[in-house]
């Protein structure tokens, strides 16, 4: 079996926040590799701040250069819009791997807005990684509520493919404050120059190795 994470999110832009997260939960939960699952859209955020696909694409090809990363737009060929259906159809599309779901502090404090988040948990162990600002929220956050009971001893990360599910793991990481929101303040067009010096068709999926258009 591959050990595989997967961390999902619009990367609208990727940042080193997103490496630092793959790098030190890789080691902490003995992975062999993680997936970057680059959303078509996020039903939480407003449309009209998201970047093209291609640019958000290209932006996460280039922020995972050098490490055990695939970049994946996989979620637009399996026609999934929330993470649910994703993870309900993630393992008969790939029966050889094993899934933990990587998540920052920022997404738990709102994880009870997703669509049948219990369903997420059940299907999935889930990591949580340590986010500057976001932890108060994330602990006293209502899914927290539920969730609690599953917690499972960071010490025994290494041991999450024999948890049975639910099960949360808290993962204390080295803080990185970077955030896509602050990048897109400080440079509003960054998408525009990130997609530029791609060819769409240069861009293949790093799972499904198929070009990105």
């Amino acid at each position: 079996m591959t050990m595989t994470g997967l961390l999902g999110g619009s990367f609208n832009p990727a940042h080193g926040g997103h490496r630092g997260i793959s790098i030190h939960a890789a080691a902490a939960l003995g992975l062999d590799e993680v997936w970057w699952l680059v959303s078509p859209g996020n039903p939480l955020k407003d449309p009209a701040g998201m970047a093209p696909l291609t640019a958000r694409f290209a932006s996460a090809a280039k922020a995972a250069e050098g490490l055990d990363v695939k970049v994946t737009a996989i979620e637009r060929e399996l026609g999934t819009v929330y993470t649910v259906d994703t993870l309900a159809e993630l393992p008969n599309r790939f029966p050889v791997h094993r899934f933990i779901w990587l998540m920052g502090a920022d997404n738990l404090s709102q994880f009870h807005l997703w669509r049948d988040w219990k369903r997420i948990a059940e299907l999935v162990p889930i990591a949580v990684v340590s986010r500057p600002g976001y932890d108060a929220a994330a602990h006293s956050a209502p899914a927290m509520g539920w969730l609690r009971s599953f917690v499972r001893p960071a010490d025994q990360a290494l041991n999450w493919t024999k948890w049975r599910t639910p099960a949360l793991v808290l993962l204390n990481l080295p803080p990185d404050p970077t955030s896509s929101t602050a990048l897109r303040a400080a440079d509003p067009d960054w998408h525009q120059k990130t997609a530029k010096p791609f060819n769409p068709q240069a861009l293949r999926d790093g799972v499904t190795r198929r070009p990105l258009t």
